[in-house]
C-alpha cells in the first residue's frame, strides 16, 4: 500500500506545525501509558512485546483486521512481519492518546512497513 504523492499546495499549507513542546508532551504521555500497561511484566515499551502481549494489547476491530489481511497478502508479510505493524500501530495509538487501535492507526503502521521495502 502506497501513500499518494502530496500536491504542491499541501507543501505550502498555512497550518500551524505542532510545537516541539507539544510533541514532547505526547511522547511522554505515550511512554507513561506503556509503563502502566506493562507494569510487572518486565517490558517497558511496545517494541518489546512478545506474541502473548501483542494478542492482549493489540486487539483490532474487523475493519482493521481486513486491512491487515489485505496488507499481508499484497505485501507478502511473514509471520514475524505480521506482528510488527501491530506493535507500531499500538505506539501510534498511544501517541494519539487512544486506548484502542483504529484502522487509521494500523494503516499508518502498514505504510511505514511498506516504505521499509524501498529504503
Amino acid at each position: 500500500m502506497e501513500v499518494p504523492a502530496l500536491k504542491f499546495a499541501d507543501f505550502k499549507s498555512k497550518a500551524e506545525a505542532e510545537s516541539s513542546t507539544a510533541i514532547k508532551a505526547r511522547v511522554t504521555a505515550a511512554r507513561e501509558r506503556q509503563r502502566a500497561r506493562f507494569s510487572g511484566k518486565g517490558i517497558f515499551a511496545n517494541v518489546q512485546m512478545g506474541v502473548r502481549e501483542i494478542r492482549e494489547f493489540c486487539r483490532i476491530g474487523p475493519e482493521a483486521e481486513n486491512l491487515l489481511e489485505e496488507a499481508v497478502s499484497r505485501l507478502g508479510f511473514s509471520a514475524r512481519a505480521y506482528d510488527r505493524p501491530l506493535k507500531v500501530a499500538r505506539t501510534i495509538a498511544d501517541l494519539a492518546g487512544a486506548e484502542e487501535i483504529s484502522a487509521a492507526h494500523l494503516a499508518e503502521a502498514i505504510q511505514y512497513r511498506a516504505m521499509d521495502r524501498y529504503y
